[in-house]
């Protein structure tokens, strides 16, 4: 976790566009994903430049045989769950072979055969790279959770217990979706101030939320809680996450429980999987812990507080239908950075696992929305138009309180260093679709 770099951070791929500047798929990236070509079965890969390196592929014709066999095994999978389940040295060591099967100066009888595993990446139909048994998502970002909480508790945005809490709900796992998969507008029950009743219908404060995932690989038995120094090392890497809100149906029932209805109905994922290793340059200090804060408790008190963060610039896109009939490209809505996070995904590791409960292979924990300090890096749009009340206007004249149907809400993150090439995440990327009747 020190973000030491050794020499393999300066080699160059033969497949040339991974060497483009900004290409967020370098050597050194080589983020894992499922996908599917044509009608057969999704397979595992990773991305490299504008390609993917079929691992399904790469493993049938011997590419990977000096691996261990459960690691060759695991690539020939549909999810990522098996090879999570080859712990670090096992993920460690495929990435190295896969990273001096596609550097320069390979062996070209081997580069023969890796090029007939590429394929490329546009047109590919991505899957959810991951069968994520249990989904947690939490409520890391002081700077969201200040400005939500000024909107409905002007004298007191922060709940008491934040700073010493990370506070969390219990998502659904059924309805996270991958990138790509339209976002049908959900039904629910909701209730203006003013009348004496509450109705039901089609949301009309639907709302995106820019987060960051983290798929644990290695989990904890029931009854045995994960120390905060191992927490990270548990991590086997991180996704774009956009943890849909229906904020209307919310409002009206998360007292006395919490989130339900107003959240469980989508939430989508990238296809992408960039390790934990492959972030390490990008370890920083945590931004958002102010002086005179309390110290966190001895569980969560980590002993590198040094590298207990990642530096990832998260950004929210927006095109509306009327935008893209118009070829207007999508306009930016929101800029921010991970490091700001009060709770780190080591402290929410080991929180979520303090009273014993287990986490396995596969389970993602997400960040819950990602806010900065300033106004332009408000993660989503209940905190940018103050609850609807400062509208933001698109280029085409319209204005958008929340999201209406067609709207087209897109995700992407980065990690950059001077001297180090850019790591991305992919794209996180759902259009809004009108309700549908029941069925039946």
């Amino acid at each position: 976790m020190s973000g030491v770099l050794d020499e393999s951070w300066t080699w160059k791929s033969w497949v040339e566009a991974a060497n483009v500047a900004g290409c967020g798929f370098p050597l050194q990236n080589l983020p894992f994903c499922a996908f599917r070509m044509s009608d057969q079965q999704p397979h595992l890969g990773v991305g490299i430049g504008d390609r993917i390196l079929d691992l399904h592929a790469a493993s049938r014709i011997g590419l990977l045989k000096r691996l261990p066999k459960e690691v060759r095994f695991a690539c020939r999978a549909t999810y990522l769950n098996d090879l999570m389940e080859c712990g670090d040295a096992g993920v460690a060591r495929l990435r190295r072979a896969l990273m001096a099967m596609l550097a320069e100066g390979a062996d070209e009888t081997q580069k023969e055969a890796v090029h007939r595993s590429l394929r490329a990446m546009e047109g590919t139909v991505f899957c959810k790279p991951v069968a994520i048994g249990d989904y947690t998502d939490f409520y890391a970002s002081i700077h969201h959770a200040t400005n939500v909480g000024r909107l409905f508790r002007p004298d007191q945005p922060l709940m008491p217990n934040y700073k010493w809490v990370p506070i969390g709900y219990h998502g659904r796992a059924s309805s996270i979706v991958v990138s790509g998969t339209p976002v049908v507008r959900p039904q629910g029950q909701r209730k203006l101030p003013s009348a004496e009743a509450p109705e039901f219908g089609p949301s009309r404060q639907l709302d995106y939320e820019l987060e960051l995932g983290a798929y644990v690989g290695e989990g904890n038995a029931l009854g045995y809680p994960i120390a905060i120094d191992d927490a990270e090392r548990r991590i086997f890497g991180y996704s774009l996450v956009n943890d849909w809100s229906a904020r209307d149906v919310q409002a009206w029932e998360y007292q006395p429980l919490g989130p339900f209805l107003g959240k469980n109905f989508a939430t989508t994922v990238s296809p992408w999987v960039v390790t934990s290793e492959a972030l390490a340059p990008f370890r920083v200090e945590m931004a958002a812990r102010a002086e005179g804060d309390p110290r966190p408790l001895e569980y969560l008190a980590a002993t590198d507080v040094q590298h207990a963060g990642i530096s990832v610039q998260v950004e929210v896109w927006l095109s509306s239908e009327a935008m893209r009939a118009k070829g207007m490209e999508a306009v930016r809505l929101c800029a921010a950075n991970a490091r700001d996070l009060y709770w780190s995904f080591a402290q929410m590791v080991a929180h979520h696992t303090s009273n014993g409960c287990n986490l396995e292979t596969g389970d993602l924990l997400a960040s819950g929305t990602i806010s900065g300090p300033g106004d332009g890096s408000r993660g989503c749009l209940l905190e940018m138009t103050r609850r609807g009340a400062e509208p933001v206007r698109l280029p085409t004249g319209e204005v958008r309180s929340f999201l209406e149907d067609g709207d087209e809400v897109t995700l992407r993150a980065f990690c950059e260093r001077e001297g180090l090439p850019r790591i991305g995440f992919g794209e996180c990327q759902g259009r809004i679709v009108p309700a549908r009747l029941p069925t039946g």
